[in-house]
């Protein structure tokens, strides 16, 4: 298979690229390392064809589009503190420049996997969130939830070009992907727990912790997307892709302090101290995997004890 990954060089898109590699596949990224790292694939790249460049770029989309079989949409402006501090071009990147590689797809008659995001649902209180459950975002002047607007729009024009004009995309929404290469950089949670557990130093939690998650190993999601990728029959369709098993984040940070016997203690830090003004978070995210795991029988093999010793195995620490 010829595949093309948008955001090839990111904590996804890299571990996609290492599968598709390893299974003989032809891979090209598009990457323009806004958010992604060229070490994430430094040991793949005499094996893919690597393209410095931004998804915005319709002549480089098409380009590269239009010798794939496959196209594996997961470049985005990701990470709250990108979206607060880089609004207006996260909003563009998310919304636009999803917008070329849908209509690249479309005009070269290519199959589309468009990675979403557990984000569009906002903070619906009911819960676990299944495929059809509404959207509760908060005021425009929460800049937090553009990101989740953006994704939308995202997913509302890829429905109705498969409904009017044929564009055979599936889109997944993630539901916080953990694992190796996932940088703590952008406020992901995991990482910044693992990092600071391991050198003893205080877990920060924002708010009172009682917040809950539901995470899932970057192997379970990348089986998740070949599946989808495989079957024709998801064509049209949105799936969840999340993991098992709700935990608070402060019930998190004692558990990762507890598998690496850190002598780390837990600070909690109010979000207006955290982020910029116009941040909002929600009380929990939990996901419905039933119709992924109905129609293709997938399901996640990490619980989160060994998510936590992925994470940690994977930093080196200076």
């Amino acid at each position: 298979m010829r595949a093309f990954i948008t955001g090839g060089a990111g904590f996804i898109g890299s571990h996609l690229a290492d599968s598709l590699v390893a299974r003989g596949d032809s891979v090209t990224i598009l990457d323009n390392l806004s958010t992604g790292l060229k070490e994430n694939i430094a040991h793949i790249l005499d094996k893919v064809t690597f393209v410095e460049g931004d998804i915005r770029n319709q002549e480089h989309v098409e380009e590269l589009t239009k010798d794939a079989e496959v196209v594996f949409h997961l470049a985005a402006a990701v990470g709250v503190q990108t979206i607060m501090n880089h609004t207006v071009d996260s909003v563009s990147t998310n919304f636009a420049g999803s917008e070329v590689v849908m209509q690249a797809a479309l005009k070269f008659d290519k199959r589309l996997i468009i990675a979403s995001t557990s984000e569009i649902y906002g903070k619906n209180p009911s819960q676990p969130l299944s495929e059809t459950d509404d959207r509760v975002v908060g005021t425009p002047q929460k800049i937090r939830w553009s990101y989740a607007d953006a994704k939308a729009l995202e997913e509302a024009v890829a429905y109705s070009l498969f409904v009017s004009a044929g564009l055979k995309q599936t889109t997944l929404r993630f539901f916080n992907t953990v694992g190796p290469r996932q940088s703590e950089r952008y406020g992901m949670v995991l990482p910044r727990f693992a990092q600071a557990a391991l050198k003893n130093k205080p877990i920060p939690v924002h708010g009172d912790g009682s917040q809950s998650r539901v995470f899932c190993h970057i192997e379970d999601v990348i089986k998740a997307v070949l599946l989808i990728c495989s079957d024709d029959s998801t064509i049209g369709e949105v799936f969840n892709v999340g993991g098992v098993g709700e935990i608070t984040i402060r019930n998190l940070a004692e558990r990762i302090i507890s598998r690496v016997n850190s002598d780390s203690v837990i600070s909690f830090t109010p979000y207006s101290d955290a982020y910029p003004a116009g941040y909002e978070d929600m009380q929990r995210r939990v996901p419905n995997i039933t119709k992924i795991k109905d129609l293709l029988g997938w399901e996640p093999s990490h619980d989160i004890n060994s998510i936590i010793d992925s994470v940690v195995s994977s930093i080196k620490i200076s």
